[in-house]
């Protein structure tokens, strides 16, 4: 079950299926090192849920939730 980025739950481990921004967002997004099928965990979220921080491979990285709000997931199986 696929869903956007900003709706994931804390500490559930992820597969990012889909990246729909486009132009210097998406190059962005993509420089950071989301691209489809790499697998990131949200590891907090701030007092008013935004921004979010996400775990991918060996850091920590924070994305807005207008930014994450393009980026499709769905759960990684255990």
């Amino acid at each position: 079950m696929t869903s956007t980025l900003r709706c994931a739950q804390i500490n559930r481990k992820l597969r990012i299926c889909s990246i729909e921004a486009g132009g210097e967002l998406g190059r962005r997004v993509r420089d950071m090192g989301l691209i489809p099928g790499a697998e990131v965990t949200v590891v907090g979220k701030a007092p008013l849920m935004d921004p979010m921080a996400l775990r991918l491979r060996d850091f920590t990285m924070t994305l807005r939730n207008s930014e994450a709000d393009h980026i499709t997931v769905e759960p990684v199986e255990k």
